[in-house]
């Protein structure tokens, strides 16, 4: 049994659950007298960062800023890891609801979070609810000036860029706000899927130019859906060919 893995069962994962069980209770307090969730954005933005600097994970941000500080957006991106969410989460500046898989909001501490905090619940295996909740998203993007995060490929992928869900470019048409594509690289290696030995180490996440989506109909979502893969694609490579921007590092 190595060092690094002592660490992260001894230190790194006890420290994690209890910054966890402390930032959602108060995120949850906050929840009923919070009806914009701003607080609860904040405090859970807090809680990721904090998972960062317990894991010992240095985030390189880049690109950020091509985007209007006023704006809202539908941010895409590749996924590698359970450790993307704290990336994304402490590191993009606007307020945003994820849109998860229905299994993570019927877990009994997270769930109550998830609920709480406005997040959408989508079930993979029902069509038709799935499309109620993509079409309660874009009313909120669209009312409430708020942003959307989602992961396309709908699972974290063991290898290469998975091919794309169609649920973002729906929420992008009906809500008219601009896409986002985003990249990240090194979370994998931070914690693999199905491990609990967190590792540490440098993660890479860089932002693209925003992809308007005015004028588009939903006739026009199979061709929105490979536009924003290609995008995440190329801004892999970018990150592969280590040609990228100065990085602000935290």
């Amino acid at each position: 049994m190595s060092l690094s893995f002592l660490r992260s069962l001894l230190i790194t994962d006890p420290l994690i659950i209890l910054a966890t069980i402390v930032m959602g209770t108060i995120s949850v307090s906050c929840s009923f007298f919070d009806p914009q969730g701003r607080k609860q954005h904040a405090i859970s933005s807090a809680w990721a960062r904090m998972l960062l600097f317990i894991s010992r994970v240095k985030v390189n941000r880049m690109g950020l800023e091509k985007l209007d500080a006023a704006g809202n957006y539908i941010f895409v991106g590749n996924h590698l890891s359970l450790m993307d969410t704290p990336v994304v989460l402490g590191h993009i500046p606007y307020q945003f609801l994820f849109l998860v898989n229905v299994k993570y909001v019927r877990l009994p501490f997270l769930g109550t979070h998830l609920r709480r905090g406005g997040h959408f619940a989508v079930n993979p295996d029902d069509t038709r609810a799935g499309l109620k909740i993509l079409t309660e998203a874009a009313r909120h993007v669209q009312a409430r000036k708020l942003s959307v995060l989602l992961f396309p490929e709908g699972a974290r992928a063991r290898e290469g860029l998975q091919e794309f869900k169609e649920g973002a470019a729906y929420i992008a048409i009906k809500s008219g706000a601009p896409i986002v594509p985003f990249a990240l690289k090194g979370t994998r290696g931070v914690l693999p899927i199905g491990s609990i030995h967190i590792r540490g180490g440098a993660v890479e996440f860089l932002v693209g130019d925003p992809i308007p989506t005015a004028g588009l109909t939903i006739k026009d979502r199979a061709t929105l859906t490979e536009q924003m893969r290609q995008r995440v694609g190329e801004l892999l490579d970018e990150l592969e060919g280590k040609a990228h921007p100065a990085a602000k590092v935290s």
